[in-house]
Order: C-alpha cells, then sequence, then structure tokens
C-alpha cells in the first residue's frame, strides 16, 4: 500500500510554518492516542503515521528533500525506513522522543497522566539514553562508492553486575511511598474555577516507580557503566559534508533500564588534492601551455579511479570545459551520477628568455594570432553564469 502525503497526514499545505506543523501534529497525537482509543488497531496506524509524518516535516533537511524527491528522498532516514517510526520503532520511542510537545498542550508534567489515564503516564516516564554524536571522514573515492566503517567509542552500557537494574537484587528495588509504584506525582490545586489537576514526575523516585535500598556495588546504583563498544555501519554513496546518518539504539543506554539513545554520524569530506566537489560533479583545472593549447595534445587528468586520457583539440580557448559523463558523484538518492568537468586555463609565461621574446616578437603580427573570438566564446561569461545559477 502506498504511504500517503505527509502534509495530507497532518492535513496541512506545503506553505506550513514549523510551528503549524507541531500544532497539527499534536492534534493528531491526541486524536489517535492509544490510550484515547483502546485497542483500536487503525487509531494506533494512525498515531504512528502522524507521528512518522512529523518526524520527516519537522527536520529542515528532511523536509527540504521530501518536498523535493517525495518518500524516496528521504529513504533511510528515518521516515519509514530502517530506524524509522514506520520500520519497527516502538510506542514508548514515539513518547519519548515527542512527549514534550504533547507536553505543551497541557502545560508540561505528563499530559497523558491527567487526560487519559496512568496507563499512558507510565508510558511517558519511558526513559531515553542520550546520543552520541561523531565526526566520520571520508574520501571522494569512498563517497563515490559508499564505506563500511568500524569505530570504537566509549559508551553508557547496561551495568553487566546487576543487569542493569541498579539494585544487588530484586528484594532491594522498593515501591516508592510517595507515588506507590506508580512514577507519577499528582497535584491538586483549588483555582476559582474549581480543582485543577496535574501531574509530574515523582520527586522521590524520579518517575521510575521504586526506590534502591542497597545500590550495586560496580555502577553505584546507576545501572550503566562507561565501556568501549566497536560499532560497524555502513555509509551509503554519494553523501555530503554535513549530512548526519542515524544508527537507531547505538548510543548511551539510560539509567536503569529504557530505550538506548542513537549514535549519530556526521559526515565530513578530506579534500582531493586535485579535484573539487560542486554537488554531484567534480571540477578539475587542466592548465596549459600556449603551445599545448595552438597544437592539441593527448593528456592524462585525474579521476576518482585513477587516470584518464582526454584529447585537447588545437586552437582550445581559456574557459573552455570539456565534460565526462558520469565521471562525478552519485546522488545520494539514487537519481543519477555527475559528470567530471575539465576547465580550461591557459597559462601565459611570467618571465621570457631573449630566445623566446624574438621569437613571439615574429609572431605576434601574423593574422592566425590576432584575436578573433567566435560568438560562443564571446558569451563564455554568460554560459557560465547559467550554469552556476
Amino acid at each position: 500500500m502506498a504511504k500517503r502525503d505527509y502534509y495530507e497526514v497532518l492535513g496541512l499545505d506545503r506553505n506550513a510554518s514549523a510551528e503549524e506543523i507541531k500544532k497539527a501534529y499534536r492534534k493528531k497525537a491526541l486524536q489517535y492516542h492509544p490510550d484515547k482509543n483502546p485497542g483500536d488497531k487503525t487509531a494506533e496506524d494512525k498515531f504512528k503515521e502522524a507521528a512518522e509524518a512529523y518526524d520527516v516535516l519537522s527536520d529542515a533537511s528532511k523536509k527540504s528533500r521530501y518536498d523535493q524527491f517525495g518518500h524516496a528522498g528521504v529513504e533511510g532516514m528515518g521516515a519509514g525506513g530502517p530506524g524509522g517510526f514506520g520500520g519497527g520503532f516502538s510506542m514508548d520511542d514515539i513518547f519519548s522522543r515527542f512527549g514534550d510537545i504533547f507536553g505543551e498542550a497541557f502545560g508540561g508534567g505528563n499530559p497523558f497522566g491527567s487526560a487519559f489515564g496512568g496507563r499512558a503516564g507510565t508510558r511517558r516516564g519511558v526513559r531515553r539514553g542520550s546520543d552520541i554524536r561523531i565526526r566520520v571522514k571520508l574520501s571522494l573515492k569512498e563517497i563515490a562508492y559508499g564505506a563500511d566503517k568500524v569505530v570504537k567509542i566509549n559508551k553508557l552500557k547496561p551495568c553487566s553486575h546487576c543487569n542493569g537494574k541498579g539494585a544487588v537484587s530484586e528484594s532491594d528495588m522498593k515501591t516508592c511511598p510517595t507515588c506507590k509504584g506508580t512514577g507519577v506525582f499528582t497535584r491538586v490545586t483549588h483555582t476559582f474555577l474549581g480543582q485543577m489537576q496535574s501531574s509530574s514526575p515523582c520527586p522521590q523516585c524520579n518517575g521510575e516507580g521504586k526506590t534502591i535500598t542497597n545500590p550495586c556495588s560496580v555502577c553505584k546504583g546507576e545501572g550503566v557503566v562507561k565501556q568501549a563498544e566497536e560499532i560497524s555501519f555502513s555509509i551509503p554513496k554519494g553523501v555530503e559534508e554535513g549530512m548526519q546518518l542515524t544508527i537507531s539504539g547505538k548510543g548511551n543506554a539510560p539509567k536503569r533500564g529504557g530505550v538506548n539513545g542513537n549514535l549519530l554520524v556526521v559526515i565530513e569530506e578530506e579534500p582531493h588534492p586535485e579535484l573539487q566537489r560542486d554537488g554531484h560533479d567534480l571540477i578539475y583545472t587542466l592548465f596549459l601551455s600556449f603551445a599545448q593549447a595552438a597544437l592539441g595534445e593527448d593528456l592524462e587528468i585525474p579521476t576518482i579511479d585513477g587516470k584518464a586520457r582526454i584529447k585537447v583539440e588545437s586552437g582550445i580557448q581559456s574557459g573552455r570545459i570539456l565534460r565526462l559523463r558520469g565521471k562525478g558523484l552519485p546522488d545520494v538518492n539514487g537519481y543519477g551520477t555527475g559528470d567530471l568537468l575539465v576547465f580550461i586555463q591557459v597559462w601565459t609565461p611570467k618571465k621570457l628568455s631573449r630566445e623566446e621574446k624574438d621569437l613571439l616578437s615574429k609572431l605576434k603580427d601574423s593574422p592566425n594570432f590576432a584575436p578573433n573570438p567566435d560568438k560562443e566564446e564571446r558569451n563564455f561569461f554568460e554560459r557560465m553564469k547559467k550554469m552556476f545559477s
């Protein structure tokens, strides 16, 4: 079944502001919340669909790609693909990630604990570990063909001594006397409008519902310890400088159980000694001597894969662009491959010997040496402006 348009899912037009997107998602999430629609599979699916739409439209980078390429533009970026809401995120993940948005509708605290009953309150309190952000440098060749990487990072992992509980044994974990195990502290305030009830995480147990009487000696009751871990992942071909890849569940573990954070991989491009990147195209400036430009020559130029031979025709002018199709970089979403653009630059010598000066003096008055650009060459700068506009 084809996915619905994300703007349609949230009931928005394509010019909606960030605040309008947030409000529309909040409205849909409250409308289809599982505790408001118990046992309704259709409502649950719409709840997840709204979360997926908001995940894309609330992120400027994802929204730009979606507006340009549709669903194909955000595949693998957390929109229904691996790690996306449509690809296996639990309800707890959604509450953990976007719960603050629900809270705004009720002035903070635990909105579902007061609006839809206690069961949602426990969902709202699911802990999520922090994300870890790293930078990975890639050569142009790795960008062109993709790369498999292995990184070693220090991260918070569940304590193996207490299995992440933070207590020596189960008997050392007691029901919190303040919240009676709900993890929610409810406050009733009397106002001129009547009684107002609000809920927030219990201050004694921090919303866990239990207190530890005998903490683990290894993790000191935290339930997590710092350990090194090697993480393997694949980087798709065609990525760009500053692009961020999300490796779900590979971030820090939360204290005493919950949902792991993510590993965020930020792409850095290593500069190439001879080639420059312009989107999906690569640029190489080829300097020719006056003699080479006048006589023509077969020359080697660098490419991502090594060297390529090109034929420089006699009489070539500075500013001419030779295009080697398909020798650039692939689009990260699979929309073709760029070209290698060879910019011709005729080098004028800065110093001349006496013999060279005499030789050029004899040639400068020759009709063939008089500048005589054709119409195409006269419009060179106009063409350049159109190329990069």
